[in-house]
């Protein structure tokens, strides 16, 4: 079985540029590159990995790209480029000499405009990344998810994978609104789900195994076992109990998938949407 980490990051910490690292956060708050990443993935079991962009910039794209070309064990990249450039179209012919870019994703959380994707400039950008075949990483808050399910619904041939869960309450176990809104947007069989970044919204310090089952039993049932994968979201995952923590809850889930199951979730599926 072909295990892959489908969402971990790497960086050269910069203050200005990683302004959302803050105080509370000291264990991140330093440099992670692939020499950092490959005796972790080892020590796992981990035969590779895709590495998602952490700031945006093109600048972003080609320091993942230079890694990814220097190390064989990061099999894909997850770049940003402004999908409302006049130029989108001829930036996405050229990026297609590199073999590891596989998509793009924009911050779309912190944009003061919970409808940003649906701005036309934006859905003119998805409809580049369509024609060019580029994967899209939806990163987003449980508020976004209507617009992601229009969006979805709209470029129905796109491939949309939704990281970390859309980030539910976790600390607060609460499921409601989200459970109804995942769901929903789960009946877009475009629409894929990382099963990432749980831990950091759990409470960092006293979560349990336990705490997580519930918005498990809702993206393995709404998405079912081919559009889910896992991912690490290492380094940010240090916050919260790290990749040891992060494999105990993910592993105490799925054991009791079929094999067939276990296969696609730990690498089958990243390998197929990403094309890996």
């Amino acid at each position: 079985m072909l295990k892959i980490d489908a969402h971990q990051h790497f960086w050269v910490f910069d203050a200005v540029k990683d302004s959302w690292i803050d105080d509370q956060m000291l264990v991140i708050k330093r440099d992670f590159l692939p020499a950092d990443l490959l005796p972790v993935l080892q020590q796992y079991g981990i035969d590779g990995c895709v590495a998602v962009q952490a700031s945006q910039s093109d600048e972003e794209t080609m320091f993942l790209l230079d890694h990814a070309a220097a190390n064989p064990f990061v099999k894909g990249v997850v770049g940003w480029v402004d999908l409302k450039a006049n130029d989108l179209d001829e930036k996405l012919e050229n990026y297609k000499q590199y073999r590891k870019l596989k998509g793009f994703r924009h911050i779309l959380q912190s944009e003061p405009d919970e409808r940003y994707m649906l701005q036309p400039a934006f859905k003119k950008g998805i409809a580049a990344l369509q024609k060019h075949s580029y994967t899209y990483d939806v990163l987003i808050f449980p508020q976004h998810l209507g617009c992601a399910a229009e969006l979805a619904g709209e470029f129905s041939d796109q491939k949309f994978v939704v990281d970390h869960l859309a980030k539910p309450a976790i600390k607060k176990q609460e499921t409601g609104k989200w459970q109804k809104d995942i769901e929903a947007l789960a009946k877009h069989e475009n629409v894929w789900c990382k099963v990432s970044g749980m831990l950091t919204e759990a409470n960092w310090t006293n979560w349990k195994t336990g705490d997580f089952t519930p918005y498990l039993d809702v993206v393995f049932n709404a998405f079912g076992p081919s559009r889910v994968m896992f991912g690490s979201d290492w380094p940010v995952c240090l916050l919260a109990g790290g990749y040891h923590g992060t494999m105990q809850v993910v592993k105490n889930y799925t054991d009791k998938l079929s094999a067939a199951e276990q296969e696609l979730f730990w690498g089958g599926n990243a390998i197929s949407f990403y094309g890996l």
